[in-house]
C-alpha cells in the first residue's frame, strides 16, 4: 500500500479519522465552520492516492455547482489533473448526465429538454385551460408545488388520488398530475424533479443498468446530507447498496429546507439505515469568534431533534453581538448602512466583507433604496435570475427547438415572438390538430398544408419551419454556437424588433441578449467538445448561489437560506420579529419552530468577527403600519454575549413564548392567557347607550394584527390591519375560505379568536 500523503497532517485528529476511514458507511457530523469541505476533498484525494479507487469510480454529490467547482479545484491541487475524471457535481447535474446516456430505456431521447420552474408552470397552466379551469382561480404555481411534493415523495399519479384527495384542489391536482407527466413525455422533456426520480425508475426497470452504475461508483460521498429529500435518499441508497462505501457529511443543525422536501430524518436515522456505520463529529470551529459561537450554541441547544455535538474554537472571544432596536424598517436600513460605513472606516473592511441577511426576499427593497441613496454598493443574490428574464428565455426556447423540436411548451412560447402573423386563433387550431392526432405541434407545422388554416398564417408557419430547419442544418454541419445564435437573432427578427421599439426597456433587453452571446462564446472556448445540448443543460441547472461573486466590491444582500455555506467577516441579521423571523410563529407546531431556530443558527454562524441582530417596533404590511414584537429568539440567545448599542445588557423575557388556543401575545413579547368562556369585551358601565371595547390592560386585547379569528358568516380569517380606538376600532380581515378582505367594526363584528 502506498505511503500516506503529507497532506493528511494538515488536518486535526477527528478530520484525519474521517479521511482514513475508507471501508464501509461513514457519517461525518460537521458543525458550522468545522472544515467539512476540506475533509471531503482530502478524503477523495486520499482514496485515489491510496489506490482504493480510480477517479472515475468516485461519485461526489453536492447541492451547488459552486461547491462542486471549489472541491474539484482543491482536489486538483492535491493530486493533479486526475481530478478531471471525477464524477462530481450537484444531484441534478450528475443524474441528468446519467439520463442522457440511458434516456431511451425509459422512453425519452438523449436531447430531452429540462424544464425550469417557469416552464413547468406554463405547461400546467395550459393543461388547466384544456380542462376548462381558470388559471386565475386555480393557480398553476399551487398545482405545481403539490405535484413536486408528490414526485419527491415518489408518489405516482395513479396513487395520488388514493393518498391525497381530500378537497376540490386535491381532486384537480390528481387530474392534472397524470396529464402533466404525459405532456412532459410527449414533449421529450423532464422537470427538475424528474432528474431525481427518473433514475429511480430507470434502475427499478433495468437492473443491469443499476448494477453497471453500482460497479462504476465504488465510493459515494454526499455533501449537506441533511438537505436531501426522499428521492435523493432513495437513489443514492440504490447506488450504494452493493459496496456500502457511502460517506455522508452534514449538520442536522443546518437542516433548513423542509419547505422543498428535505427530510432531516435522513441524517438523524443514518446509523439505523447502515448498522455498521461509523459516526465522526467535527466540532472544532475555525470560522467564528467565541462570542458568536456561544450565541449560536445557546440557540441550537433548545432544539429537541438533533445529533449530539458541541462546537468549540481556539479563536479569540471577539466583540459582543450588538442588538439594534429600530422604529421601523427605514430606520433599520439607515442604521445598518451607517454601521457599515463606520465599520469600514474603523476596522478597514471592504464592502464585500459585509452581508445583510433577511428571512424573505421582499425585505431587500428598502435596503436597495437606502444603499443607493447613501452610496453603498451592493449585490443582490436571489433576485430575478439572468436566465429567467423574458428575452433570454425566448432565445433559449428557440435554441431548444434546434435539438428538441417536439418540445411544445417552448415552441408555443416563441412561434409568434416577435409577431409574425400567427395569432391566437391560428395557434389554437394548430394545437387542436396536434392533440387530435396525438402528435407534437412541430409535426403539425411541418405539414401545415394538410390542415385548413388562415392563408397568411400558413405562409408564416412555413417560413418559421424553414428558418428552424436551416439553423438545425447549420448546427449539424458544425457551425459555432455563437454564430448560430447571431443568425437566429437576425432571421427571427427578434433583435430588429427590439431596436425598432427603441425604448429604455427594449435597449436593456438587447444588452441582455448580447450578454447571452458572450456566455455562449465563453462556453465554447472553455469546453473541449461544446454542444448546444450541454450548454442548455448547464445553464438550466444554475442556482442563485452560483451567481454570487465573492470578489465584487459590494455589500451582499440575501436570504438566510441563500447564505448557507457562505461566510463573511461582518453580518447583519435583520427583521428579527415574530411572524417574520420566525415566520408563522402563531402556529403551535414545534417542528416548524425548530426549523426556524436552525435557520437563525445558520444566520449566526455565517459571521466570522462582527455580528448584529436587528428588529423593528413597527413595519408596513398590506399598506398599513403594524406594531411588531421582537423575535422570541432574541430571548433565547445567551445574554452574556449580546449588548445594546450603548453597551448595556439586553433585557430578556424569561417566560416561554408559546401559543395555544388559550394564549395570545402582546407587543412586548409576554404570554397572556384568557378564558374562552369569558366575554372578550364588555359594555362600559358608565353609559348604557355607548358600547365600547374595554380591557383592564390594553395589551390584553387579543384582536391584534396577525390574530386568527372566526366570523359566524365569513368563516375563518386573519386580522391583517387595525385602526381607530375604542368604539371606532376597525379591523381588516382576510377570510381564507372566501379569499376576500372585509373591514369590520370590532365592537359589533362578534369575532372569536381561534388561535
Amino acid at each position: 500500500m502506498p505511503r500516506e500523503p503529507e497532506f493528511i497532517h494538515d488536518l486535526n485528529d477527528e478530520q484525519q479519522r474521517a479521511v482514513r476511514h475508507t471501508n464501509g458507511p461513514l457519517l461525518i457530523v460537521a458543525g458550522a465552520g468545522s472544515g467539512k469541505t476540506r475533509v471531503l476533498t482530502y478524503r477523495i484525494a486520499y482514496l485515489i492516492q491510496q489506490q482504493k479507487a480510480s477517479p472515475n469510480e468516485i461519485l461526489a454529490l453536492t447541492f451547488t455547482n459552486k461547491a462542486a467547482k471549489e472541491m474539484k479545484e482543491r482536489i486538483k491541487q492535491l493530486i493533479g489533473d486526475e481530478a478531471r475524471r471525477l464524477w462530481m457535481g450537484t444531484f441534478h447535474s450528475v443524474f441528468s448526465k446519467i439520463l442522457r446516456f440511458e434516456a431511451e430505456k425509459i422512453g425519452f431521447t438523449s436531447n430531452y429538454s429540462i424544464y425550469d420552474t417557469d416552464d413547468s408552470k406554463n405547461a400546467i397552466k395550459q393543461l388547466l385551460r384544456e380542462n376548462n379551469y381558470d388559471p386565475k382561480e386555480i393557480r398553476p404555481r399551487t398545482i405545481q408545488r403539490l405535484i413536486s411534493d408528490a414526485k419527491n415523495e415518489l408518489i405516482h399519479p395513479d396513487h395520488y388520488q388514493e393518498k391525497f384527495v381530500h378537497s376540490t384542489l386535491d381532486d384537480i391536482t390528481a387530474k392534472i398530475y397524470g396529464q402533466y407527466v404525459e405532456r412532459l413525455k410527449h414533449n421529450n422533456a423532464m422537470d427538475f424533479d424528474d432528474l431525481l426520480i427518473k433514475p429511480i425508475e430507470l434502475f427499478q426497470k433495468h437492473e443491469e443498468v443499476l448494477e453497471k452504475y453500482q460497479d462504476r461508483f465504488k465510493y459515494i460521498l454526499i455533501d449537506e446530507y441533511q438537505d436531501t429529500n426522499h428521492a435523493q435518499y432513495k437513489v443514492t441508497n440504490m447506488l450504494a447498496s452493493k459496496y456500502q462505501n457511502l460517506c455522508v457529511v452534514g449538520d442536522d443543525a443546518q437542516s433548513i429546507y423542509s419547505f422543498r422536501g428535505a427530510d432531516i430524518r435522513n441524517i438523524l436515522d443514518f446509523k439505523n439505515d447502515y448498522e455498521d456505520a461509523v459516526e465522526i463529529p467535527l466540532e472544532q470551529n475555525y470560522r467564528s469568534t467565541k462570542a458568536i459561537l456561544k450565541a449560536a450554541d445557546s440557540i441550537i441547544k433548545r432544539n429537541k431533534s438533533q445529533l449530539d455535538k458541541t462546537l468549540w474554537t481556539d479563536n479569540d472571544m471577539g466583540d459582543t453581538i450588538t442588538m439594534l432596536d429600530n422604529y421601523d424598517e427605514r430606520d433599520e436600513a439607515n442604521r445598518v448602512a451607517n454601521y457599515i460605513k463606520e465599520l469600514k472606516a474603523r476596522k478597514g473592511y471592504d464592502y464585500n466583507d459585509f452581508a445583510v441577511l433577511y428571512r424573505t426576499n421582499y425585505q431587500s427593497r428598502v435596503y436597495e433604496e437606502t444603499f443607493r441613496r447613501k452610496g453603498v454598493p451592493y449585490q443582490l443574490v436571489g433576485g430575478l435570475s439572468f436566465y429567467q428574464r423574458k428575452e433570454i428565455k425566448d432565445i433559449l426556447a428557440y435554441l431548444t427547438l434546434l435539438i428538441n423540436p417536439d418540445d411544445d411548451t417552448n415552441l408555443v412560447r416563441i412561434i409568434n415572438e416577435p409577431s409574425r402573423g400567427i395569432g391566437n386563433k391560428s395557434l389554437h387550431d394548430l394545437m387542436a390538430q396536434a392533440r387530435a392526432k396525438n402528435q407534437s405541434l412541430w409535426r403539425i407545422l411541418e405539414n401545415v398544408e394538410a390542415i385548413d388554416l388562415y392563408k397568411p398564417a400558413e405562409n408564416s408557419v412555413k417560413k418559421f419551419v424553414s428558418m428552424i430547419n436551416e439553423l438545425k442544418r447549420d448546427m449539424e454541419n458544425g457551425k459555432r454556437l455563437v454564430d448560430i445564435t447571431k443568425k437566429l437573432l437576425e432571421k427571427s427578427g427578434y433583435m430588429k424588433a427590439l431596436v425598432e421599439e427603441n425604448s429604455p426597456k427594449s435597449m436593456s433587453r438587447r444588452e441582455n441578449i448580447l450578454e447571452l452571446e458572450n456566455a455562449i462564446s465563453y462556453f465554447e472556448k472553455n469546453n473541449t467538445n461544446p454542444s448546444l445540448s450541454s450548454f442548455l443543460q448547464e445553464i438550466s441547472l444554475i442556482t442563485d448561489t452560483d451567481k454570487y461573486d465573492e470578489d465584487k466590491p459590494a455589500v451582499t444582500m440575501m436570504t438566510v437560506h441563500a447564505a448557507k455555506g457562505l461566510e463573511f467577516p461582518a453580518v447583519f441579521v435583520v427583521g428579527l420579529e415574530e411572524e417574520l423571523f420566525p415566520v408563522g410563529s402563531r402556529d403551535n407546531e414545534e417542528v416548524n419552530i425548530e426549523e426556524e431556530r436552525r435557520l437563525f443558527y445558520v444566520a449566526i454562524t455565517r459571521a466570522e468577527e462582527v455580528l448584529f441582530f436587528s428588529h423593528c417596533r413597527s413595519r408596513y404590511k398590506y399598506g398599513e403600519e403594524q406594531r411588531k414584537r421582537r423575535s422570541r429568539f432574541l430571548d433565547e440567545v445567551s445574554p452574556d454575549v449580546v449588548r445594546t448599542e450603548t453597551g448595556a445588557s439586553i433585557k430578556q423575557n424569561k417566560k416561554k413564548l408559546g401559543q395555544s388556543n388559550q394564549t395570545n401575545h402582546n407587543s412586548s413579547g409576554t404570554t397572556i392567557e384568557y378564558d374562552w368562556k369569558k366575554p372578550l369585551y364588555q359594555k362600559n358601565n358608565r353609559s348604557s347607550n355607548n358600547t365600547q371595547i374595554h380591557y383592564d390592560n390594553p395589551d390584553e386585547d387579543p384582536f391584534q394584527v396577525g390574530a386568527k379569528v372566526e366570523h359566524n358568516i365569513f368563516g375563518p380569517g386573519k386580522i391583517i390591519s387595525r385602526s381607530g380606538q375604542g368604539e371606532r376600532t376597525k379591523v381588516v380581515i382576510y377570510f381564507t375560505e372566501r379569499k376576500q378582505r372585509k373591514t369590520l367594526m370590532l365592537r359589533v363584528a362578534k369575532l372569536r379568536v381561534v388561535g
